[in-house]
C-alpha cells in the first residue's frame, strides 16, 4: 500500500486512534486480515468471523511487526477503532484508488473470470507495473484488499469482481470505481441464488452501467445478453468474440495435437497469430477478452498476440496439466465448476485425449436450485457424446445424477460409475489407470475433489487421501 499515516487513516475510515503513541506513524506494510500476513509496518484488518475474531490475534500482529490494527472496538494495542470494520476497509481503498490514479480494469461474467483475470494481469503486466486480484478474491472484502496492495509504482490495477444477488456488482463498484469494464458472459452459475439468467444479466450489467463516458465497456459479441448491455452504458463500446462484428476477434481457430488453442487475432490496430500455453478452446474467449482490454490500453497486436502466447495460468487447480512418470496426465480442474466451465472442461478433455484413453472425474456442480437435475444429467450425456471413455461420478444425489446422464445416454457396463467419495475415486483409478491415460478431475469447490488430483500426483500409488 502507499505509505499513509494512522492519524489520516483514521480521518479517511470516519475512526478513532487508540493507544497510539505518535498519530504520525506510517502505515507501509501490506493491509492484511491473516495474522500469518503481517510484515513490518502492515495495518491488520480484525474482522469477527463465525468461528475466529482477529481482534484476538490484535497483540501478536504488533509483536510481528504490524503498524495497528484497524478495529471495531480498543484492543489495548496501536489501533483505529470504527463502527463497522467492512465499511472502513470500502473506504480506505476508495481513498488509496483515487489518489494512486492507477487505469482500473474490472471484469465479471458467470465463468471464466479468474482466468481471464490471469491473463489480462499478464498481457498488460508485460507492459507496465499490473496489481491484479489473487485466487478468486473478488467480494466486498477480497476487492478492498487487493486494490490497498498497490503502490505508486502500480499502472494498471486488475479485479474481478464476483455477484451473488442484484447489487453487489454496484456496491464493488462504488469501492474501486473502474475505467475499463468487461462482462464475459451470462450463464447458470449461481442460478439458484440470483432465479434466473436474466436476473444474472441484470447484476453483472452493473458493472457497465458504473463505467464513466470516458471509459470503455468490452462486451462479449457472441453472448445475446452481454451484448445487449450496450444500451446500459454512458461509456464507448467495444466488442470481441468471434463474431465478424466484433472489434476484436479470432479466426481460424483451430487446437494443437495437445489440446492449446491457436487462432489470428484482428484488432482494429492490426492482426498476428497466437497460439496458447493453456489447454482448452474455451480460452479463446478468454484471450480475446484480454485482448480487448490490452488494445484499448494501447498495446499492438504483435505486443498482445506475443504476451498471450507466454501466457500461462496463474491460479491453482484450473486445467491444471501434469504429466507423471508413468505417462498419465493428470488434469487438475477443481477449483470449482459450474454447467459452462464443466462443458468446457469436458471438451478440453477430448481433445487431450485423442488416441488416449480418458477418464472424466466429476463432483457436484453446487447453487444450481431447480435447474441441478437438468444440468448434471446434461453433464453426464456430454461426456458421452464427446467419447469420454470413463466417467466416475463422485459424491451424494448430484453425481448420481450425473451417473445417470450418462447412462441413459448409452454409458452402460464400467464406461460410467458413481462412487462414494473422493477416496473411492482414487482407489478405483489406482486400480484401473494406464499408462497414457488422461484424467480429468472437476467438481464445485465445496466437494473438494482436488484431493483426488493431488493423491494421483503423489509420490507412490498407495495412501489415504488427506483430509482438507
Amino acid at each position: 500500500m502507499i505509505a499513509l499515516s494512522l492519524a489520516e487513516i483514521a480521518a479517511v475510515v470516519g475512526g478513532q486512534t487508540y493507544d497510539i503513541p505518535d498519530p504520525e506513524l506510517q502505515v507501509t506494510g501490506p493491509v492484511v486480515r491473516d495474522s500469518r500476513e503481517v510484515e513490518s509496518g502492515s495495518l491488520f484488518v480484525a474482522f469477527v468471523g463465525e468461528r475466529v475474531d482477529g481482534h484476538d490475534y490484535a497483540e501478536a500482529v504488533i509483536e510481528a511487526g504490524a503498524a495497528a490494527v484497524l478495529a471495531s472496538r480498543p484492543v489495548g494495542v496501536p489501533a483505529v477503532v470504527v463502527d463497522d470494520v467492512q465499511t472502513a476497509l470500502g473506504a480506505l481503498a476508495r481513498h488509496v484508488v483515487e489518489r494512486l490514479g492507477a487505469t482500473l480494469v474490472a471484469l465479471t461474467g458467470s465463468a471464466g473470470k479468474t482466468s481471464t483475470k490471469d491473463l489480462i494481469a499478464q498481457v498488460l503486466g508485460s507492459k507496465a507495473p499490473t496489481v491484479f486480484t489473487p485466487g478468486s478474491l473478488n467480494n466486498e472484502i477480497g476487492l478492498p484488499l487487493t486494490a490497498l496492495s498497490a503502490t505508486e509504482e502500480t499502472k494498471f490495477l486488475v479485479l474481478e469482481m464476483g455477484a451473488r444477488g442484484i447489487g453487489h456488482i454496484r456496491y464493488l463498484t462504488e469501492l474501486t470505481p473502474p475505467r475499463i469494464g468487461l462482462v464475459l458472459n451470462v450463464g447458470t452459475a449461481h442460478i439458484g441464488e440470483f432465479g434466473g439468467r436474466e436476473q444474472i444479466a441484470q447484476a453483472k450489467g452493473e458493472l457497465v452501467e458504473s463505467l464513466p463516458e470516458d471509459g470503455a465497456a468490452i462486451l462479449n459479441a457472441d453472448d445475446p445478453l452481454v451484448r445487449a448491455m450496450a444500451s446500459r452504458t454512458k461509456a464507448r463500446v467495444i466488442l470481441f468474440g468471434e463474431s465478424g462484428e466484433a472489434d476484436v476477434r479470432a479466426e481460424n481457430v483451430r487446437l494443437t495435437e495437445s489440446g492449446q488453442p491457436s487462432f489470428s487475432l484482428r484488432t482494429p490496430s492490426g492482426c498476428s497469430d497466437v497460439t496458447m500455453r493453456l489447454y482448452g478452446e474455451h480460452h479463446v474467449s478468454n484471450a480475446l477478452a484480454a485482448a480487448a482490454v490490452a488494445h484499448e490500453l494501447g498495446m499492438s497486436a504483435d505486443e498482445i498476440a506475443r504476451a498471450l502466447s507466454e501466457a500461462g495460468s496463474l491460479s491453482r487447480w484450473r486445467m491444471e496439466v501434469t504429466e507423471r512418470p508413468d505417462g498419465v496426465t493428470v488434469v487438475n480442474d477443481a477449483y470449482n465448476a459450474n454447467p459452462e466451465s464443466m462443458r468446457a472442461a469436458l471438451r478440453a478433455l477430448a481433445a487431450m485425449g485423442k488416441g488416449r484413453r480418458t477418464w472424466a472425474v466429476l463432483g457436484q456442480m453446487a447453487e444450481l436450485g431447480d435447474e441441478a437435475l437438468a444440468e448434471h444429467d446434461a453433464v453426464g450425456r456430454l461426456a458421452v457424446r464427446l467419447n469420454v471413455g470413463k466417467l466416475v461420478a463422485v459424491g451424494g444425489r448430484e453425481a448420481s445424477w450425473l451417473q445417470l446422464g450418462a447412462y441413459n445416454e448409452g454409458s452402460w457396463g464400467e464406461e460410467s460409475v458413481h462412487v462414494s467419495d473422493a477416496q473411492a475415486a482414487v482407489d478405483l483409478l489406482r486400480s484401473e489407470l494406464r499408462p497414457g491415460d488422461v484424467v480429468l478431475v472437476k467438481a464445485s469447490r465445496s466437494v473438494g475433489l482436488e484431493r483426488v488430483a493431488l493423491a494421483l500426483l503423489a509420490d507412490g500409488t498407495e495412501g489415504e487421501v488427506s483430509a482438507r
